[in-house]
Order: C-alpha cells, then structure tokens, then sequence
C-alpha cells in the first residue's frame, strides 16, 4: 500500500486543525488498514472463510489451535494451481521452442519421434505423453548443460516467450487470487513451498520473481547432475537420467525428504496432487487442504477428467470424503489473471 497520500493528508489536517483531529484520522486510517480485505480476488463465501477462518486460528497466540510459526508450512503444486497448463503446461511450450533449437542443429531429430510431432505442433501427442512422458522428454533436450546454463537459458525464455492462444508472456499467466494467497500466508508467518512435477530447475528460474518463492522452497522432478571440472571450474552438469519425478506418492515423499515437516496447509488441483492433500490431513490439530477445480469456461478453460496431462478424476471424487475443500475456479475467484489482463 503507497503511505504517501496518507502521510500528506495528515500532515494537511495537522496544519489546518490540529492534533486531536490528527489522532482521530489516524485512528481512522489505520482501522480501515486492518480491516483491508488480504484476498480480494475472492469471493465471499465458504471456501474464502474458511482460509480466512483457518490462517486466523493457527497464528492466534493463546488459541487452542496456535501452531509455532516455524511449523506454518504452506505447499502448493505449481501446473494449474499457480498458473495455467492449458493447452499444455508452460514448460511444454519451453521444450518445443527447445527441440526447434536443436533440430536447426541436427536435421536428423526432424524425421525422429517426438521430436517430429512437438516441431508440427503436435498438442496431441504432447497429450498422449503424460506428464511423466513430457519430463523425460525435457530431461533429454537438456542433458549435459550445466546448471547455471540451463538457469540462464530458462530465465531468457521467460522474458520474450508468450503464450500463442492469449498472446501475453507467460509470466502473466498466473492466477492472481493465487498470488494474493501467498502473500497473505507468508504476512501471517508461513513458509510456502512449490511442490510440482514440472522440472525445478525450469522453476526455480522464475519461482521468487512470479511468486515469491526462493528457489530453496522449490521441490519437482530433476535430472541426476554429475560434479565436473569443466574449463577450470567446478560445475554441476545435467546427466540424461532422471533422477526423480515429483507426482502423485512422490510429493509427500519429496515433502519429507526436502523440508522434514508435514505441512500444515496445501493447495492442488490434480490426482498428482491428491496424496499430498492426503499427507497435509493425516497431520494433527488445524489443517486446510484444496483442490482447485478448473470449470471457468469463460475466464479459462474448464476442464477435469479428459485432460491427459494432469487429470482431475480420483481427487475430484474423493476430495469431500477425504476433508479436501474444493475449490471452484467460477463460483471463488472473483478474477483469474491480473485484472490488467484478464
């Protein structure tokens, strides 16, 4: 919030009217600042209140429900609950501009599966792949680079690449009611996680400027590196051999390997997210787990059960029975995007 308006204010009714006048304003002011709505691309409702409900009582010193501010964990999938997938996930766009960069090299890699089918643009195939598919597909194209290369090379793509339906760079991509949550979660002392299976060195390229999310909180799946001395200096080098995909039983397992405590608080919107939400409420004293479902036509694209990808099936049906709170992208948001794009 820009205080300089304010500030000028004041100092104009302290000149013109005095000091009791200052202290009433004042008192004002801050009044209406506490009382600012910190999630106002929500709509008023049971899922807005509960999140408001749940962030209140777990950091309410004194209430039977206060959780330490060193176990306010907070994880998120990234691919369709951060920002969109649709029609494929943004790293899969990343991958064909990649393949199209190494078959102006190797003309050979045009007449090779999948190659051929991501440089016709293809989205079926891409679908027909999987998640898992896809990542061992950009495990691939980028084994023997280097770390930092390969950070460099993302971060670049991120800056000029925009996606061909909507025409806005992809980092315009994200949901702003999302982004807002984040925010309130870390104002209240949480610590926020991305758990995805999209590649983490693909995300921690962009994951503190899109998010606020220090590349140190990103957990997805990986390539094995290998430790070289290349021109004189140590490098880690990405090996053609994964070392994990980060989906669906992996993502607890992640979660314990990588941040050693059960999360608190979790947000998904696929069956590879599911046994995370699972994980999130087998913990102890207050948790809140949601399920984003995608079914804004109008605004996005609404979509669940057919999307090959990343489906919406199993979770969609279990998530009442399990405790999860779904989430309706149509009847919750009161915006996707940034209202400057949306």
């Amino acid at each position: 919030m820009n205080l300089v308006p304010i500030r000028s204010t004041i100092a104009h009714i302290w000149r013109t009217a005095g000091g009791l006048a200052v202290l009433a304003i004042t008192i004002a002011i801050l009044g209406t600042i506490a009382r600012a709505d910190p999630l106002p691309s929500w709509r008023e409702g049971p899922v807005k209140n509960a999140i408001v409900d749940f962030v209140g009582r777990v950091t309410r010193v004194g209430h039977a429900d206060f959780v330490p501010q060193a176990e306010r964990i907070a994880t998120f999938d990234n691919d369709g609950t951060l920002w969109s997938e649709q029609p494929i996930p943004v790293q899969a766009f990343f991958l064909i501009d990649r393949v199209k960069t190494l078959a102006a090299k190797n003309e050979a890699l045009r007449d090779r599966q999948p190659f051929k089918a991501l440089l016709e643009g293809d989205l079926k195939a891409l679908h027909d792949m999987g998640s898992k598919g896809i990542a061992e597909l950009f495990f691939s194209t980028h084994a023997g680079m280097t770390v930092e290369a390969f950070d460099e090379l993302a971060r670049d793509w991120m800056r000029t690449a925009k996606h061909p339906e909507t025409g806005r760079n992809f980092s315009k991509m994200t949901y702003q009611p999302q982004l807002e949550l984040l925010e309130y979660l870390r104002a209240n002392g949480f610590k926020t996680y991305i758990v995805s299976g999209g590649g983490v060195e693909f995300m921690r390229a962009f994951s503190e400027e899109l998010y606020g999310i220090p590349r140190e909180q990103v957990i997805g799946s990986s390539l094995k590196l290998r430790f070289v001395i290349r021109d004189n200096r140590a490098v880690l080098v990405k090996v053609a051999e994964a070392e994990s995909v980060d989906d669906r039983e992996a993502k607890p397992e992640h979660i314990g390997q990588f941040i050693g405590r059960r999360p608190i608080f979790a947000f998904g919107n696929s069956d590879g997210d599911f046994e995370m939400l699972q994980y999130v409420l087998a913990g102890s004293g207050l948790l809140l787990a949601l399920l984003l479902h995608h079914d804004d036509a109008n605004r996005e694209v609404a979509y669940d059960r057919d999307f090959k990808i990343s489906p919406l099936s199993k979770a969609l049906d279990k998530a009442e029975k399990c405790g999860i709170k779904l989430v309706s992208m149509q009847r919750d948001w009161k915006t996707v995007f940034h209202p400057s794009v949306d």
